[in-house]
């Protein structure tokens, strides 16, 4: 029996039974060892979830904060002098130590003809043992634009073959917003840059001065759900996935970018590997090709 249709038939007859105005002693110990049963049905849905991913995933993100992901400079020069895309290579440190490595598998001709729609996937790998953390795949769509209301972008974010999160592009007027949702397709984080203006424009001057190294942040803020207003450089964020600035010849040469993500306190592991698949798929869509930056 799948537990969560065993838990909803159990919640709609609870609420069948708190309906009865005068409960019987027995229609009183039914309700009492259902509200049990409840309890044990949830706990193990729950604890099912939680459970999800690889172990290396569990260890690497069990009481991980901050992760940074640098992209490697491979491929660099076939994109300089050829203009088609390579394969996306990057690296994965906590602290000063690289913990995780992964390149992307794709088709050479959709990274010439679509390069910032094209299917893909990655697969984020221990870096000492090759094993699989997370795997991030991105289907084939329609390029991340204003007030498309249909087939929007997504990446699927899996461990171990189990769902952990999606990110999803949201239906947007100015300013690119994306939803992350759990394994169960319950939206959780909205992640977007900072705006002014109302909203209408991205607001370049939230990290600080955009003078030399510092014009090269790029931020992407990571809310609660629930939160109501998310616009404004002063509108209260509790995570954010940061486009951090290189050297000048790395900046203007290659695509070599670098990012840091912070998580927000509540999240769990399957929410931080979902923000690193999405701090990988805002690579592939903003910066990559003639998506860079714009």
């Amino acid at each position: 029996v799948n537990p969560f249709f065993l838990y909803c038939a159990i919640k709609n007859t609870l609420y069948k039974l708190e309906a009865v105005t005068s409960l019987t002693k027995f229609n009183h110990t039914l309700f009492l060892l259902l509200k049990k049963e409840q309890h044990k049905v949830r706990s193990y849905i729950m604890g099912e979830v939680m459970d999800r991913g690889t172990d290396a995933c569990k260890n690497h993100f069990a009481e991980c904060k901050v992760m940074n992901i640098r992209q490697t400079r491979r491929g660099w020069l076939q994109e300089l002098l050829l203009g088609c895309e390579a394969k996306t290579e990057f690296k994965y440190f906590t602290g000063k130590n690289q913990t995780a490595h992964s390149l992307e598998d794709s088709n050479d001709c959709d990274r010439f003809w679509f390069p910032q729609c094209y299917n893909w996937k990655m697969v984020v790998k221990e870096a000492n043992t090759d094993v699989e953390i997370i795997s991030v795949h991105r289907p084939k769509s329609l390029c991340v634009m204003a007030c498309k209301d249909c087939t929007p972008q997504e990446a699927i974010v899996t461990s171990n073959g189990e769902e952990m999160g999606r990110v999803k592009e949201e239906y947007f007027y100015c300013v690119e917003s994306f939803i992350i949702t759990d394994a169960k397709g319950d939206p959780k984080y909205r992640v977007h840059p900072p705006t002014c203006v109302r909203g209408m424009c991205v607001n370049y001057f939230t990290e600080g001065c955009i003078c030399g190294r510092g014009m090269c942040k790029i931020p992407f803020w990571i809310f609660d759900i629930n939160q109501e207003n998310t616009d404004g450089g002063d509108a209260v964020h509790i995570g954010k996935i940061l486009k951090k600035p290189k050297s000048l010849m790395t900046e203007a040469f290659t695509e070599a970018n670098a990012f840091e993500a912070t998580f927000p306190n509540d999240a769990d592991i399957a929410a931080k590997a979902t923000l690193i698949g999405a701090s990988v798929y805002i690579n592939s869509v903003f910066f990559e090709e003639e998506g860079d930056g714009s």
